[in-house]
C-alpha cells in the first residue's frame, strides 16, 4: 500500500517535502511549551493525505502557488486540531502509535494547544486576505464538531438511521476533504460553481473512505491496529449494522440491540452480532454504497482532461476504498 501512496504523491513530490517546512513554521510559538508540544505533533504526523488533496486538485487547474500552501497549512492545522480535542474526548492515549497529547501534557493543556492551532489556521487566512478559504474552513470547523454532537447525542439513544448515519459521517470526515478540494481549486481563482463541484467531490471521497473505515469493525483480518467489534463495544451504531438492524426479525432486532446496549464487553454476545450483520448481508449492503459514493466522486474527474494529477487522484479514489488500514 505504501508504493500507492508513493505512486500518488509522485505529480507533487517537491510540494510535500516544501509543505512540511511550511506546515512547522505555521505552528510556531513564541511560548515555549506551545513550541515543545507543536514540535512534538510535527514528528509523529500521519500519510498527510489532505495536503495531497489540496495539491492535487490545485494542479487540476494549474500550478501550485502560495495561496496553495496557506490553504494547506490551514486545513493540516485544522485537521490536527480535531485529532487533539478527540483524543480527550475519547479518552485516548494513544494516536499513531505514539502517547496522544493529553496523555503525555494532560487534557488542559491538550485542550489549550487545540484552540491554539484552530486559530492559527483561521489567522493564517486573515493575515493574507484569503476570505474566500476563511470562508471554507469556518463551515468546515462548524460541521466537524456539528456531526461530533449529533453522534454523540445520538449515540446515548443508539436511534441512528441511515439518513443520520450519513450526516454525522458527512460532517465529521468528509466534510473536511471537501474543504480540501474546494480550497485546492480556490487557490487557483475557481469559481464558484467549479468550487462546489470540487467541494462536492471531496464530500463523496470522505464518505466512501469512512465506510470503509467502519467496516474495518469486522474484518479480523484488520490491519490498522483496531481491534475487531470495537465500534460495537463502544456503542458506534455504523451502516453495516444500522442497515442488518432495519432488516432483521423483532425478536432478533430487540436481541441484538441488546447486546449493544447492556453486553457491549461480552465477548461472545459481540461476536455473535459481528457474525449475523455478515450473514445478513449488512456487510454486503455498505460496500455496496461506498463503491456507490466512489462512482459518483469518479463521474466529477472524468469532467477534466487527462493529466498527472487527475491520475493520481482517480488512484486516490481506489486506494480510499481497497486499503488494509
Amino acid at each position: 500500500m505504501s508504493n500507492i501512496i508513493e505512486e500518488i504523491k509522485r505529480p507533487i513530490t517537491t510540494e510535500m517535502k516544501l509543505f512540511e517546512e511550511k506546515f512547522y513554521e505555521s505552528m510556531k510559538s513564541s511560548v515555549p511549551l506551545l513550541d515543545k508540544v507543536t514540535r512534538f505533533i510535527v514528528t509523529t504526523k500521519g500519510k498527510q493525505m489532505r495536503p495531497m488533496f489540496i495539491f492535487l486538485c490545485a494542479k487540476l487547474l494549474g500550478e501550485v502557488n502560495s495561496k496553495t500552501y496557506r490553504g494547506a497549512s490551514m486545513i493540516e492545522l485544522i485537521h490536527t486540531a480535531t485529532l487533539v480535542h478527540d483524543d480527550v474526548v475519547d479518552e485516548s492515549f494513544k494516536r499513531r502509535n505514539f502517547f496522544s497529547i493529553n496523555a503525555l501534557w494532560k487534557n488542559k493543556i491538550a485542550v489549550l494547544v487545540g484552540d491554539y492551532l484552530l486559530s492559527k489556521s483561521v489567522l493564517l487566512s486573515t493575515d493574507h486576505k484569503d476570505y474566500d478559504l476563511l470562508s471554507v474552513i469556518s463551515r468546515t470547523i462548524r460541521e466537524m464538531s456539528e456531526g461530533e454532537l449529533l453522534q454523540l447525542e445520538k449515540a446515548r439513544k443508539l436511534d441512528i438511521t441511515e439518513e443520520i448515519y450519513y450526516e454525522i459521517i458527512r460532517q465529521k470526515t468528509a466534510t473536511l476533504i471537501a474543504a480540501c478540494c474546494e480550497i485546492g481549486v480556490l487557490s487557483n481563482g475557481a469559481d464558484e460553481v467549479l468550487a462546489k463541484k470540487m467541494q462536492d467531490f471531496g464530500t463523496y471521497t470522505g464518505m466512501a473512505f469512512q465506510i470503509k473505515d467502519d467496516l474495518f469493525d469486522y474484518l479480523s483480518s484488520n490491519i490498522i491496529g483496531k481491534p475487531v467489534g470495537i465500534d460495537i463495544k463502544e456503542q458506534k451504531m455504523t451502516l453495516p449494522l444500522i442497515h442488518t438492524l432495519k432488516n432483521a426479525s423483532e425478536s432478533d432486532r430487540k436481541y441484538y440491540f441488546n447486546t449493544i446496549k447492556r453486553y457491549n464487553n461480552d465477548k461472545n454476545r459481540v461476536k455473535a452480532l459481528i457474525d449475523f450483520v455478515k450473514k445478513s448481508g449488512g456487510l454486503d449492503y455498505a460496500i455496496g454504497v461506498m463503491k456507490d459514493f466512489q462512482q459518483k466522486a469518479k463521474n466529477i474527474l472524468d469532467e477534466f482532461p487527462d493529466s498527472d494529477a487527475k491520475k493520481s487522484l482517480l488512484l486516490m479514489l481506489d486506494y480510499v476504498i481497497e486499503r488494509k488500514f
